[in-house]
């Protein structure tokens, strides 16, 4: 292989802790973002190839740094690499999902019914003082004309609703904000998200799975 020869010596990469990619072929440019004053220099370098994903489902991958500086000085010997990022990353590769249109159709009308009948529930216990079994037997007399005796369907559904609606709050599905400060919520999943990314990289250093230079 030819030495390459070039004006800029040095190339700054910067990667964060977590990349997210949906190509099974991965290139510089996908995992990093790239800099030198040689603009060509930085297309080239970005179209290197780090990693090529084989399992057919969503996966994980720790990367040293050393790999992506190796694979730049295969090309480019000379060539001073500077690392701006993390010294060891986790790529994520994720599936491409196909959405179907009438599934998020589908997902809009009951996002709207169960905003409108939990803001309905909530003005509703408020004005009894937060009484929910009297506002959970009014809904029973309102439907079946007469108080419920025991336990009923109800209570039931309002005991199983409780539960999975915290499931589907805490899980944040929602991209619609205020404004654009982080809320409490995505400020504890990115901590999570982080604590679980080093988690991945001290694993696959234990294991000797780390994708790093031979």
């Amino acid at each position: 292989m030819s030495e390459k020869k070039t004006n800029a010596s040095v190339v700054y990469v910067k990667a964060d802790l977590n990349i997210v990619v949906r190509d099974t072929k991965i290139t510089l440019a996908d995992i990093m973002k790239i800099y030198s004053s040689d603009k060509k220099l930085v297309k080239d370098i970005g179209s290197r190839e780090i990693l090529r994903i084989k399992e057919q489902k969503s996966t994980k991958y720790s990367v040293s740094i050393l790999k992506v500086i190796e694979a730049i000085q295969k090309e480019y010997p000379d060539l001073l690499v500077i690392s701006l990022g993390e010294n060891d990353f986790v790529v994520e590769y994720v599936q491409p999902i196909k959405k179907k249109k009438w599934l998020e159709i589908i997902k809009a009308v009951f996002v709207g019914l169960a905003v409108f009948f939990g803001s309905a529930f909530s003005i509703m216990t408020f004005n009894q003082d937060v009484s929910v079994d009297e506002v959970l037997d009014l809904f029973h007399t309102l439907v079946m004309g007469e108080s419920q005796k025991g336990m009923n369907v109800v209570p039931i559904c309002y005991s199983i609703g409780l539960p999975i609606g915290i499931i589907i709050f805490f899980n944040h599905f929602s991209k619609v904000k205020m404004d654009s400060d982080p809320t409490p919520l995505q400020v504890q999943l990115r901590i999570y998200e982080n604590d679980e990314n080093k988690a991945i990289i001290e694993n696959s250093s234990r294991e000797g799975t780390t994708i790093d230079v031979d």
